[in-house]
């Protein structure tokens, strides 16, 4: 039996991926495909692209929260750090994680004040809102300082094209065999080269459709 599997917290996550699921985003729709992938590619206007995703939830999928949960269990991780909150899924699973690994600290950070306030919600209603802080703001800022000596494990499922950016930030306080998750690193094509290339400390692979698994070495 664990955290994950058990109540509240089997029963909230299947609720949340159901809305998750049904949800839409007129504004978004108003966009052309060509200004959206601009968008996504962009280090100055994704502030203004994910203000266009706010009623959008953009959680990892079920399997890759399953993934995230046994990845944070197996390295007995205490202290996690995760970029892009969102609705709170995939910080539900490093937090049960947490709480199965008997205890510890996830920071994530998320600018979206409404999607921080459900995310807080959700937290509470899964019975893990005291082992969670989620900064809200830029992460850019808020992941720049007030971070964990010893980072066990970091998310990266925000800003796509901020991937490098805040891995830069948390760098420093990976500790060896520290692992790295990247959602969506199809639109990260300057991460990939960076945590692939053996000088910059890390072992990496691709894992399922469009993740990427990285250890820090040292």
């Amino acid at each position: 039996m664990t955290t994950l599997t058990t109540e509240p917290m089997a029963s909230l996550i299947d609720r949340l991926y159901a809305l998750a699921d049904a949800a839409t985003s007129p504004a978004l729709d108003n966009v052309p495909s060509q200004e959206r992938e601009r968008l996504m590619h962009s280090k100055t206007d994704y502030l203004q692209f994910y203000s266009l995703l706010k009623d959008l939830w953009l959680p990892v999928s079920r399997d890759t929260g399953k993934l995230l949960y046994l990845l944070a269990r197996n390295a007995q991780a205490r202290a996690i750090v995760e970029f892009g909150t969102s609705f709170g899924l995939s910080t539900l699973h490093l937090a049960a994680a947490l709480r199965d690994n008997g205890g510890g600290v996830l920071i994530g950070s998320e600018f979206e004040p409404s999607k921080v306030a459900l995310a807080r919600e959700h937290l509470a209603e899964g019975g893990v809102g005291d082992l969670v802080q989620i900064r809200q703001g830029d992460a850019l800022v808020t992941l720049a300082s007030d971070l964990p000596a010893a980072v066990d494990l970091l998310l990266l499922d925000g800003a796509k094209a901020l991937y490098g950016e805040v891995l830069g930030l948390v760098e420093r306080h990976l500790k060896p065999g520290a692992l790295v998750v990247a959602d969506n690193t199809d639109y990260c094509p300057e991460y990939l080269e960076y945590v692939r290339a053996p000088q910059n400390g890390y072992l990496s692979v691709p894992f399922a459709d469009d993740i990427e698994l990285s250890m820090r070495l040292h």
